[in-house]
C-alpha cells in the first residue's frame, strides 16, 4: 500500500489542494448567505424558500462531497511514507485547525436546520463573525504546512 501511496503521491497532493479550493470556497460563502437570509428573507416566503434551496445545494453538493475528498486525500498525504514529521509541531496545529474547520462545516449545518425549521436564533452579525473562523483557520494551515512552524 505504501509503494501505492509514494507513487500516486503527486496526484494526491493535487487532488487534496483541488478540493481543499472548493471546500473553502463554500466554507466563506455559505455563511454569507447567512447573512443575507437572516437580515432579508422574510420565513415562509419565497424568497425563503429560494434561500434554503441554495444553502441546502452549496452544503450538499458542493461542500459535503469537497470536504470528504479534502480529508481522503489529506489520509493518503499523511499515509505516504516520509511525508510528514509527527516530532514536529506543524503536522499537530495543521491537524487541529482541520478538525476545527470540520466542526464549523457541521456548525454551519446545523444553522442549515435551523432556518429550515423556522427557528434561527444567529443574527447577522454573529454570522458575519463566524465567516471570520474559515480564514483564521486557513492561515494556520497554510503557515503550518508551508512555513513548518
Amino acid at each position: 500500500m505504501t509503494d501505492f501511496l509514494s507513487d500516486w503521491y503527486l496526484w494526491a497532493k493535487a487532488l487534496h489542494v483541488i478540493s481543499v479550493i472548493a471546500w473553502m470556497a463554500g466554507l466563506f460563502y455559505l455563511p454569507r448567505l447567512y447573512v443575507y437570509h437572516v437580515e432579508s428573507v422574510v420565513s415562509g416566503s419565497p424568497t425563503d424558500v429560494m434561500f434554503q434551496t441554495m444553502e441546502r445545494r452549496l452544503l450538499r453538493g458542493i461542500m459535503a462531497p469537497a470536504m470528504i475528498a479534502t480529508w481522503i486525500f489529506g489520509l493518503c498525504l499523511v499515509l505516504t511514507p516520509g511525508i510528514v514529521d509527527w516530532s514536529m509541531i506543524w503536522p499537530w496545529t495543521k491537524a487541529a485547525s482541520v478538525l476545527a474547520m470540520t466542526w464549523f462545516h457541521q456548525w454551519l449545518g446545523l444553522r442549515r436546520k435551523d432556518f429550515l425549521l423556522g427557528n434561527n436564533q444567529v443574527t447577522g452579525r454573529q454570522f458575519r463573525l463566524m465567516n471570520e473562523v474559515p480564514t483564521l483557520l486557513l492561515l494556520v494551515i497554510v503557515f503550518s504546512v508551508i512555513v513548518k512552524f
